[in-house]
């Protein structure tokens, strides 16, 4: 039977960036993928950061299926009946190569398949790995349809809820409180629409967060990308709320009033709806991440836990292709060696340790114990937009002055709870 120098379970971007590199280097690789065709079955809010990773694939970029750069920041603040927005545009957002693009995986990871297959990887697609073969304790391939297929090197990139992880011991089965579910609509638009509605033009793109009643105060938040002609619109909502929440609010009701709001329904008026998808993303951040290798295997990816919410951006296309690159060099390095053991496996482990992929999950490791205090979700926001409503507020009689009209919402006991979160989020 045929051996592969590694076998690669899922075609998302992880599993992708590592078939491109280990085929660049004659590398026998074979891409398992369960869906139709890689990005069939692969959900994200749309958005890439390029810069941490241009370097690991200079060939790749210039004729990539982007949608739009983005040119335009933008976060909302929602409180029930009023809502906060501050936008951004800076020079650096325009000049030189742009630093993010917004993408759509159905595009783009079909196209980064055919990268892959054009420097000599096999890609099999409708295909359902069900188990490991081990042999010694050592990883030494897949049961995938029936059949044993043999390998140097395993790369699970198969997803948030890796089975294959935890079969082989990387993982412990999740809880509840490290995880989100994301829920997505892609709303066809005009480009001229798009443009005169979010303030860009050309190829410019914006990306907007929003916080607070979206969510009805939950964990979580909701997001909207522009494309070419689409935007890109859903909600991010922590699983373990979820599971608590009244059944009156499942996450699509939840959905539906957020596109219900007038901040939103003015923004996708119009539009039609010719996307939905719904998939689990990890939140447990650094501390949540399992063991990356072992004896045979390597986790890459979602499979890994390598997405990253920092507040502001949330993170993880660049980390799974990161971790695919530095997955495929630890392949190749162990094939030189003709040793595949977990000892010299650790590499992997060593590259990411080196690469900002760790260094950002150890910067960022105390995010997910700051966005778990329910005041950023349910307090601040009603706080800011209740202030605002009074500064904005013309009385028929005499106008109070700014100072006192702030300093009614913020009493002693006020502040000293602002104090405390602050001391909190100075973590991160």
């Amino acid at each position: 039977m045929e051996k592969f120098n590694a076998i690669v379970v899922g075609g998302g971007l992880a599993g992708l960036a590592a078939a491109y590199t280990l085929a660049r280097e004659k590398a026998e690789v074979l891409v398992l993928e369960r869906g139709d065709y890689p990005g069939a079955k692969n959900v994200t809010g749309g958005r890439i950061y390029l810069n941490p990773i241009r370097n690991l694939f200079p060939a790749l970029w210039e004729n990539a299926p982007f949608e739009r750069f983005i040119a335009r920041e933008g976060v909302t603040i929602m409180a029930r009946e009023r809502s906060v927005s501050f936008h951004y545009e800076g020079s650096e957002l325009r000049e030189g190569p742009p630093q993010s693009y917004s993408i759509l995986r159905s595009k783009f990871d079909r196209w980064l398949a055919g990268k892959a297959e054009a420097q000599g990887a096999l890609l099999l697609c409708n295909v359902r790995v069900e188990d490991l073969i081990a042999k010694d304790g050592k990883i030494c391939g897949v049961v995938a349809g029936g059949d044993d297929l043999q390998a140097d090197v395993v790369i699970c990139s198969d997803g948030v809820l890796s089975l294959l992880a935890e079969k082989a011991g990387l993982r412990a089965p999740g809880a509840p409180r490290n995880y989100a579910v994301g829920l997505k609509e892609v709303i066809e638009l005009s480009p001229q629409t798009i443009n005169d509605r979010f303030s860009v033009t050309g190829e410019e793109g914006a990306a907007h967060l929003f916080m607070g009643d979206v969510t009805r105060g939950k964990f979580g938040g909701g997001f909207l990308y522009t494309n070419k002609d689409s935007i890109s619109l859903g909600l991010v909502l922590g699983i373990e709320e979820l599971m608590e929440a009244d059944p009156g609010e499942a996450a699509p009701a939840l959905l539906e009033y957020f596109k219900e709001r007038p901040e939103i329904a003015r923004l996708i008026s119009g539009g039609r709806t010719v996307e939905y998808a719904a998939h689990v993303i990890p939140e447990g951040g650094f501390k949540a991440l399992g063991r990356l290798y072992g004896d045979g295997i390597l986790v890459a990816g979602d499979a890994a836990g390598l997405a990253l919410n920092m507040g502001m951006t949330v993170r993880g296309m660049e980390y799974a292709m990161a971790s695919g690159y530095y997955a495929a060099q630890t392949v190749l390095a162990a094939r030189k060696n003709e040793n595949f053991s977990a000892v010299t496996l650790a590499l992997y482990q060593d590259l990411l340790e080196n690469s900002f992929v760790l260094d950002d999950f150890r910067q960022f490791q105390e995010t997910p114990a700051v966005l778990s205090n329910p005041r950023l979700f349910r307090h601040y926001p009603e706080l800011i937009g209740n202030i605002m409503k009074d500064i904005y507020t013309i009385p028929a009689g005499p106008k109070s002055r700014l100072y006192p009209t702030v300093k009614r919402h913020l009493p002693p006991r006020e502040l000293f709870s602002m104090f405390q979160d602050l001391r909190k989020a100075a973590k991160i």
